[in-house]
């Protein structure tokens, strides 16, 4: 499998690093634990809730990460740590400096060293979020595929790329999210990765499948993947080559994962017990086990290969070729604590005695539990260089983020009718064509619906991206086609699959790519608007990382009426209103989008923006006859303008949002005989004028020096007991709440149940939202 980048091979660990390795081990398992025990009883607790904190999750990764961040990772790796192994994150960040103790104290207290690694919230090096889990996983593989990207159109040398590590529970492998990640990387040759698997065989409500491993295998396999088992240490392989060594390990290998936890919990006699019982009559095992006490056995037993130092740093400095490459890693929940082994042991903590113990074993001095080498086994000086001069510390922090890059004039289409979604197309066609540096960043990516978005215009002038060039038969043999479907590293649009969540994913590594790479992207995606709730951990996931995206989604809405009611959103507006780090959009005209698109591409690269979400349609409204005002354009990007303004006779006002204008305007236009006051507002972005509200609203009871919302600024020469009639194809809670604003009553229209096939006008009779059910609801109010 050929790649474009193969970092630089890992060297293999001395003795005398081997030696400092295991000592420091045993201090970041120290560290972890008494950081988890200090949360949950030593610190004052005012709420009397359980802290938590996974010391048992944690510990089956303490061999692993110690021998990566101290030995294996180099300062351009990128790392996504399992979310339970966040203890031991922090603690290895202490003591490279990277972390402080008020923040290690603090443990998931407000402010401190987070629950799970988080690239916004904590305040040391995180690559990866991973808090929810499975999504860092999937994460470092598409991450890798922009770095990929970046190196390709020239914005990175590849003496300055990575390997993407993730540390994954085996647990983790029953999210459907990472099994679509890996075809999409197949698809994508993607390499230059690493995933560790945990392999302790532990989830939160019992022991995993005796099985698993060999499923785990069987798929990477399949997929191009370098898979390498890391099951015995040193101490199991030497036991092999002595007394009944065959049939030991020949007994390991077919232990039931169960088996296996319960004596590991009971220790070193049960373990010589049930060895008698079932090696029997095998030559040697007499000798086998009168040459070890039982402290001796235990350690024997349980030295499985992701828990030793040595079998660990052999394996990282054999994979060197950057291919894909999966570890798995046999470990033991609990490694090294009282609670190893349990089965119940997921949330477990241990007891003041048991950490008392545990102190003691360790030989850390009463009194100096924070200190950073108290206990070691290691000369203090020699260990403070071995830290200093490891590799991952020449890592320097993420550049601040670079200028804004300007968007060109983006001129809306100028045809008489036309839906959002056309507009969208000719707009980014527009784009293309030109040699903006904007133009230049933007990359754009869609789950298998580039053309029925109105992306391919895009594609046409931009081309695909793959690492190799690849031709266009239908465009080769003269088959005319709309869509020229041509590839090579030069290419800007990502081509992926039916899968919403690879979507998110790649979006949200995307739009991380100044901070990853120094590089800055701008990426535009494009969806079914029904289609978003099926990625919202993904979308969640890329949001929360703070990553910066154009998402735009359409078809929407009932609009869609031959498709059924599978294909028609009815909460995606709520969605988009409800998400931090999303600012949600629905323009009605070509003009709106243009201006909505402008403001969207500025936004998404400020400090304190968000990414976007545009709702479009593909609905064709006759388009307004109009040259948009500066203050138009003003009040189109603060989410609301006047398309009527209100008078002091008003006694109803029409309020709508996106492709329902036409029905409006039909509703206006049978009220205007008897309403001359009725006022009509267009609302560009219900989210935008919510933020903006609640903000101001809440300004009187924090003190915050806040600005007069637009929509109260709008809302001023309205009067109170003026009715609102609100229209959204969508749930009617999108507009509902704007009587808030000034006390007004509202009869909200919209979506409220399952679609069916139709036209639009039977769809619209039926859910309510044709003129007639406007002009009702005005008139049945008004009698």
């Amino acid at each position: 499998m050929p790649q474009t980048i193969t970092p630089p091979a890992i060297t293999p660990a001395s003795q005398d690093d081997l030696r400092l390795l295991n000592a420091l081990e045993k201090k970041v398992l120290w560290l972890a634990s008494y950081m988890i025990h200090n949360a949950n009883h030593l610190r004052p607790s005012r709420d009397g809730l359980k802290v938590g904190g996974h010391q048992a999750s944690s510990a089956s990764l303490v061999s692993i990460m110690t021998a990566l961040y101290f030995h294996a990772m180099r300062a351009e790796d990128r790392i996504a740590v399992k979310p339970h192994a966040s203890p031991i994150m922090h603690a290895i960040m202490y003591l490279m400096g990277r972390q402080k103790l008020e923040a290690l104290q603090a443990f998931r207290g407000f402010g401190g060293a987070q629950s799970y690694p988080s690239i916004t919230k904590d305040k040391t090096d995180v690559d990866f979020s991973t808090g929810s889990v499975g999504m860092g996983v999937a994460a470092t593989l598409f991450n890798s595929l922009v770095q990929d990207y970046v190196v390709d159109h020239g914005w990175m040398k590849e003496s300055q790329t990575g390997r993407m590590i993730a540390l994954a529970g085996d647990a983790e492998f029953d999210e459907g999210n990472i099994f679509e990640s890996l075809l999409e990387g197949w698809k994508h040759r993607v390499g230059n990765l690493w995933w560790v698997v945990d392999y302790n065989r532990h989830s939160l409500d019992g022991v995993v499948d005796d099985a698993l491993f060999d499923r785990i295998r069987g798929v990477f396999d399949s997929l191009g993947w370098q898979v390498t088992p890391l099951k015995y240490g040193k101490k199991l392989l030497a036991a092999r080559d002595g007394p009944a060594g065959e049939a030991l390990l020949d007994w390991i290998d077919r232990c039931p994962n169960q088996l296996y936890s319960a004596l590991t919990y009971q220790g070193g006699a049960e373990w010589r017990h049930h060895l008698e019982l079932d090696l029997k009559g095998a030559s040697g095992i007499k000798a086998f086990l009168d040459a070890h006490d039982d402290e001796a056995l235990q350690g024997v037993m349980t030295n499985l290969g992701g828990h030793d130092m040595a079998t660990i740093t052999e394996a990282f400095a054999g994979a060197d070729d950057g291919a894909p490459h999966c570890f798995i890693a046999y470990t033991i929940k609990g490694y090294g604590l009282p609670l190893a082994g349990h089965k119940d042991n997921h949330a477990g903590l241990m007891s003041p005695a048991q950490l008392e113990s545990l102190r003691a074993s360790l030989g850390v001095p009463e009194g100096r539990e924070w200190d950073k080498f108290a206990g070691l086994e290691t000369d203090e000086a020699v260990t403070k260089a071995f830290i200093a001069n490891a590799p991952y510390q020449a890592r320097k922090k993420p550049a601040k983020p670079g200028p804004v890059i300007e968007a060109p004039e983006i001129a809306a289409p100028t045809d008489d009718q036309q839906s959002t979604q056309e507009a969208f197309g000719k707009i980014m066609f527009a784009l293309g064509k030109g040699d903006s540096t904007l133009a230049e960043r933007i990359v754009t990516t869609s789950p298998d619906v580039t053309s029925s978005t109105n992306l391919s215009g895009w594609v046409n002038r931009r081309k695909l991206y793959a690492l190799e060039n690849v031709a266009d038969v239908f465009k080769d043999r003269r088959i005319p086609s709309a869509q020229i479907w041509t590839k090579g590293p030069s290419g800007q649009h990502i081509e992926l699959g039916i899968a919403e969540n690879n979507l998110f994913s790649l979006l949200g590594q995307l739009g991380l790519s100044e901070r990853q790479f120094g590089t800055r992207l701008i990426p535009v995606g494009t969806l079914y608007d029904p289609f978003i709730a099926r990625g919202l951990d993904a979308l969640n996931y890329a949001l929360y990382q703070g990553a910066r995206f154009m998402l735009v989604a359409t078809p929407s809405g009932i609009t869609l009426g031959p498709e059924g009611g599978a294909h028609q959103s009815i909460n995606s507006p709520l969605i988009g209103m409800s998400q931090p780090g999303l600012v949600s959009l629905e323009p009605s005209y070509a003009d709106e989008l243009a201006v909505q698109m402008a403001w969207g591409f500025e936004h998404m690269q400020k400090p304190g923006g968000s990414s976007v979400y545009l709702r479009l349609s593909t609905r064709k409204l006759d388009q307004l006859p109009r040259t948009l005002t500066a203050e138009q354009k003003a009040d189109i990007c603060a989410g609301a303008y006047w398309l009527r303004a209100p008078r002091r006779d008003t006694r109803g006002v029409i309020v709508y949002t996106g492709a329902l204008a036409p029905e409006v305007m039909l509703a206006a236009e049978s009220l205007a005989g008897r309403e001359r006051g009725l006022a009509i507002l267009a609302v560009t972005s219900a989210d935008l004028l919510y933020k903006g509200w609640a903000a101001h609203a809440r300004a009187g009871a924090t003190g915050e020096n806040t600005p007069v919302s637009h929509i109260e600024t709008l809302f001023a020469g309205l009067p109170r007991d003026a009715r609102l009639i609100t229209v959204c194809d969508g749930h009617p809670l999108t507009l509902s709440w704007l009587g808030t604003v000034g006390g007004n009553p509202v009869t909200p229209l919209g979506v409220e149940a399952f679609g069916q096939t139709g036209d639009l006008p039977d769809l619209y009779r039926h859910h309510h939202l044709d003129a007639q059910a406007i002009v009702s609801a005005y008139t049945d109010w008004v009698r």
